[in-house]
């Protein structure tokens, strides 16, 4: 490394900009219209491309592709966007493309988050904070994953669908419908399997709030009611309760339905 903690085997180009404190290891391409953020990590052979703006303090291993053009066969390489916010973990072979101007033109993904080996995140995707994606996941173009999402191993998740905040989807799903907030959900097909209790309680959530969710999920899921009605009888208990909600609010904005009980 040389003082600047930029190895000399780097291309940078000369359209990118480096901020302070920011180390790259050897082999790695860094394309024109890349910013990155003070106190950034990038390890050897890492493609940045641009146009693609990091924040700060992110970590990025060895392998990732970052702000590649989307294979989508309806981009036809016009200037397209990338951002990324701070303090993220973005893994070995990590793969996140930027958008295309059919939809967004931009895909965006927050901070604090942690992308495991081989994860790929699809064009025009709008990820949140505090999301956990683990080894080889991936959400396809278009799709919206909530803070404190937390997704398995090798699940799959199609374009246009939203993930909801708080969510746990298990290792191994295929996700063809939208999945509600604090909602977990697994299999292949993916069914809804219960609250993320566990989640919810790793953040702190009081009980009278899971309590709530608990009331809220049953109404929808398990007392045979038309969603409309479900919704309808939760009306007063998402007045009081911010995170309900949240959860009414994840259902109702679906566009391709949502995940259903096993057999329902």
């Amino acid at each position: 490394m040389n003082q600047t903690g930029i190895h000399p085997t780097c291309i940078i180009d000369s359209k990118a900009s480096i901020g302070d404190g920011v180390v790259i290891g050897p082999w790695t391409i860094v394309g024109p219209e890349v910013v990155i953020g003070d106190a950034c990590s990038i390890a050897s052979h890492v493609v940045l491309k641009g146009p693609t703006r990091i924040g700060r303090n992110n970590k990025i291993f060895q392998f990732s592709s970052i702000g590649e053009d989307t294979p989508a066969i309806a981009y036809s390489g016009e200037s397209t966007t990338l951002v990324i916010g701070d303090n993220n973990i973005i893994r070995e072979g990590v793969t996140i493309h930027r958008g295309m101007q059919q939809h967004k033109g931009q895909t965006t993904v927050g901070s604090n988050n942690l992308f495991m080996a081989y994860v790929h995140i699809g064009h025009d995707c709008v990820v949140g904070d505090n999301v956990v994606m683990a080894n080889n996941s991936s959400v396809s173009g278009h799709c919206n994953v909530g803070n404190y999402a937390n997704i398995g191993g090798y699940a799959g998740v199609p374009q246009f669908r939203n993930i909801g905040a708080y969510t746990h989807i298990a290792g191994l799903s295929l996700v063809l419908k939208d999945v509600p907030a604090f909602v977990t959900a697994g299999g292949h097909p993916a069914s809804a399997i219960g609250l993320n209790v566990e989640g919810m309680k790793r953040r702190g959530m009081d009980k009278p709030v899971i309590d709530a969710l608990g009331q809220a999920y049953k109404l929808v899921y398990r007392k045979g009611l038309l969603l409309a009605e479900a919704l309808e009888q939760l009306t007063e208990s998402a007045q009081q309760f911010p995170e309900v909600a949240l959860f009414v609010r994840s259902i109702e904005d679906s566009q391709w339905g949502i995940v259903r009980s096993r057999g329902k």
